[in-house]
């Protein structure tokens, strides 16, 4: 009867390791994959976003004659997208755990500009888009920095073309409807 017993407890006993090995095992593939993983999806935003930048830059483009307006809808899941009146350039910026493009030098892809910056535990990728030769960015009617971070919904960009401003620059208005 002992010895019953006592074959029990082992199979208990041995059950009880095999799951604690299977524990630290599928610990050691996660601390692993799970870092390869997060810079696949980071990479993938980054390509999804300067597909954006460049969406709105064929809108842009196509603004045509005074008065005409363009709705452009903008999912931003991670990072944040600058209007920048100021300077004239539209900044989408996500810090990112792996590479994106070679670090400190900007990379030209289209019309979106690629930039890389290596910060302690993670890298500042920034995409710009230019517009200082030939527009003047505005947002509701100002030349101010705007920020559109990472929401759950939507955002609904309405771009107008206002017409020429004093230097001949195209003047196009941003708000958000």
């Amino acid at each position: 009867m002992k010895r019953l017993i006592s074959k029990k407890g082992q199979v208990w006993i041995e059950t009880v390791i095999y799951t604690l090995i299977a524990f630290v095992l599928i610990g050691l593939v996660l601390s692993f994959a799970r870092p390869k993983i997060e810079e696949i999806q980071d990479n993938t935003i980054l390509q999804q976003s300067t597909e954006m930048l460049k969406y709105i830059d064929s809108i842009i483009l196509s603004m045509g004659v005074t008065g005409n307006q363009r709705v452009v809808e903008l999912q931003i899941k991670e990072g944040e997208l600058n209007i920048d009146g100021e300077t004239d350039k539209i900044i989408f910026s996500l810090e990112s755990k792996g590479l994106y493009s070679e670090p400190g030098k900007n990379i030209s892809d289209g019309s979106v500009t690629v930039l890389t910056e290596q910060k302690t535990g993670f890298n500042l990728v920034t995409l710009t888009t230019d517009y200082s030769r030939n527009y003047n960015l505005r947002y509701n009617g100002n030349d101010e920095f705007k920020i559109l971070s990472k929401a759950s919904t939507s955002y609904k960009l309405l771009i107008s073309n206002e017409g020429k401003d004093s230097n001949g620059k195209t003047l196009l208005n941003f708000s958000i409807t």
